[in-house]
C-alpha cells in the first residue's frame, strides 16, 4: 500500500487493551504507511492505573496519545478513581456527544469498533461501545446534532472487529480454559480478514504494554503470554472485520477500504 491510498483510522473500543488485541495489526499497518491513526477508549478514566499502560500501547502502535470518553468499566470500580459514571449507566445522548466530538476533531476516513455480540465474551461495555459507535458515526456529519462538538465530518466507512465461528478457533479454545464463553458470528458475516503477520511483533509489544492484564491469570493478554511464541503469533496474526457501512462491500477482502 502507498501512503496516498491508506485511509486514516480511528478505533473506538471499550477498554484499554481492546485496541491492541482486536485491531493492533491494522493500526500498526496504517501508521507504518503514513496514515493518521488514533484510538478512543470508552472506559477507565485519566487517573486510573491502566491509562499509562494504554499510552505505552498506543505509542508502540503509532496511534498517538489516549483519547478517553471518561466512563467507568461495568465490572471494575478501580476504573473510576474519580467516581465517574459507568459507561453502561451513562445517558446515551451524553455519551454519543462525547464520541461525536472525537470523530469531528480527528476526522477519520474509517472508524473501527466492537461487533454487536460483544467481542467473544459479550462484555456489556463492548456491546454499549458498538452501539455508541453506530450512533456517533451517523450523527457526526449532521450539523444540527451536537453543534457544540465541532464541525461536521462523515467517515467513509465503519468496520466492526469480529470473530467468525471458524476464525475463533484456537482463541476460543484458549478462553474456554478459564471458563469464558465465546460468542462468534457466522463466517459469512466477516467481510474483511487482514493478515497482519508483518506487524505481529509490533502488535505483541502493544498487547504486552498492558502489564496488569499480562499478569492476570484470566485476562486474554495473560493467557497469550503463557503460550509458545509460534502458537501465540498464529492466534493474533489474523484480524477479522465486518463492514457496517450500507452499500456494496469493496472487492478487496484483505484490507480495510473507504
Amino acid at each position: 500500500m502507498t501512503t496516498a491510498h491508506v485511509p486514516s483510522l480511528l478505533g473506538v473500543f471499550a477498554h484499554p487493551d481492546d485496541e491492541s488485541l482486536l485491531a493492533g495489526g491494522v493500526l500498526a499497518q496504517h501508521a507504518a504507511a503514513g496514515a493518521r491513526t488514533a484510538v478512543v477508549t470508552a472506559t477507565w478514566t485519566a487517573g486510573s492505573r491502566r491509562i499509562p499502560e494504554l499510552a505505552d500501547a498506543l505509542t508502540a502502535l503509532g496511534a498517538g496519545a489516549p483519547l478517553l470518553l471518561g466512563y467507568g468499566d461495568a465490572r471494575n470500580p478501580a476504573s473510576t478513581p474519580d467516581g465517574a459514571t459507568r459507561l453502561v449507566d451513562a445517558p446515551l445522548d451524553e455519551a454519543i456527544g462525547r464520541l461525536v466530538a472525537h470523530i469531528r476533531a480527528f476526522r477519520p476516513d474509517l472508524v473501527l469498533t466492537h461487533d454487536c455480540v460483544g467481542q467473544l465474551t459479550g462484555h456489556p461495555d463492548h456491546r454499549r461501545t458498538h452501539q455508541l459507535a453506530l450512533l456517533a458515526v451517523e450523527a457526526a456529519p449532521v450539523a444540527a446534532l451536537y453543534p457544540e462538538a465541532g464541525e461536521p465530518w462523515r467517515p467513509a466507512a465503519l468496520y466492526a472487529a469480529t470473530h467468525s465461528v471458524t476464525g475463533a478457533g484456537p482463541l476460543g479454545d484458549l478462553l474456554r480454559t478459564v471458563g469464558k464463553s465465546v460468542l462468534a458470528v457466522p463466517d459469512a458475516q466477516v467481510t474483511t480478514t487482514v493478515d497482519v503477520g508483518p506487524w505481529v511483533r509490533t502488535k505483541w509489544r502493544a498487547i504486552s504494554a498492558h502489564r496488569g492484564e499480562v499478569a492476570s491469570a484470566r485476562a486474554l493478554p495473560g493467557l497469550l503470554t503463557r503460550l509458545p511464541e509460534a502458537d501465540r503469533d498464529e492466534i493474533i496474526r489474523l484480524e477479522h472485520f465486518t463492514r457496517l457501512t450500507p452499500g456494496p462491500v469493496p472487492a478487496d477482502p484483505h484490507r480495510l477500504t473507504v
